[in-house]
């Protein structure tokens, strides 16, 4: 099957949502998954629960909820990296993410080792 730039953006944001439940016992509101040259950006909204964003209202609570969510995510990141291998055939060069406390969205950036949106327009 001749896979589309779309057909993977999907079956990524799909699986990922799947690993967070799977992983983290629960997933986020919402999920959108770009292929940008050689990074796969995915923007995950809704991650934090209620008692998180009450944590959040002060200094250290922010950072501990940022510390520990870190935390979770680098922990299952070789299941990620296996996870977009699996989709698009790519190995991940690095893996980048950070989280807002404010509007509970986490980023997470793919590098890979080439250019995979260029091999997907050919």
């Amino acid at each position: 099957m001749n896979k589309s730039k779309g057909w993977m953006e999907s079956e990524i944001s799909k699986a990922l949502t799947k690993w967070e439940k799977d992983f983290l016992g629960r997933g986020s509101v919402s999920v959108k998954t770009d292929i940008l040259r050689d990074m796969i950006i995915v923007s995950l909204h809704g991650i934090l629960t209620p008692a998180e964003y009450a944590l959040c209202e002060s200094k250290e609570g922010m950072l501990a909820v940022k510390r520990s969510r870190t935390s979770l995510v680098e922990s299952g990141v070789d299941d990620l990296k296996e996870m977009i291998l699996e989709i698009t055939g790519e190995k991940v060069k690095s893996f980048h993410t950070d989280l807002s406390t404010r509007t509970g969205e986490r980023i997470i950036v793919f590098k890979l080792f080439n250019d995979l949106e260029k091999q997907l327009t050919k």
